[in-house]
């Protein structure tokens, strides 16, 4: 499969992708755990169907240290028994914050998030999912492939 598109040759985009890492630095100053912020990308980008995006997270989530078992049940997480009720929590919003057309994100969910988070965490996960859709949308319409990324490949984008 090759792209249709190189984002980073249009201007615009280039510009749009500079700003949404940008955008994400917060997060990675956040309280919320490195690994528990690449189980939530990845789960997203598996919903969405982006090859790019489940490649990159769950390469950077094994560099974290994150397991191979626990990188492979992320797509059947209600079904297995690896997962801690504070991860289960966002992996529920992660979910809902994606199928928001289902049903959006149902009371139970969000008491089970505000039971485990505190405000900060809890702000921190729903920039997290807003975000990591907008990126995964991006890669599927212009059929970026997986395979290919090396963990740290994109380095400081903030310049």
């Amino acid at each position: 499969m090759e792209p249709r598109f190189n984002l980073f040759d249009s201007p615009t985009a280039a510009k749009v992708a500079k700003r949404f890492y940008n955008a994400s630095l917060p997060l990675e100053q956040s309280t919320l755990p490195k690994i528990l912020r690449e189980l939530v990308e990845l789960r997203v980008s598996q919903i969405n169907g982006c090859g790019f995006c489940v490649d990159l997270h769950t390469k950077e989530a094994a560099t974290a240290g994150e397991t191979a078992l626990r990188l492979n049940l992320v797509a059947v997480w209600r079904h297995s028994t690896v997962f801690t009720p504070a991860e289960r929590a966002a992996l529920a919003l992660a979910e809902e914050g994606t199928r928001l057309g289902e049903q959006g994100v149902s009371d139970e969910t969000w008491t089970e998030i505000c039971k485990h988070y505190d405000d900060d965490q809890i702000g921190a996960l729903v920039c997290l999912v807003a975000l990591i859709n907008a990126a995964t949308r991006m890669n599927v319409i212009v059929h970026n492939p997986g395979g290919s990324y090396e963990p740290g490949m994109f380095g400081d984008m903030s310049s």
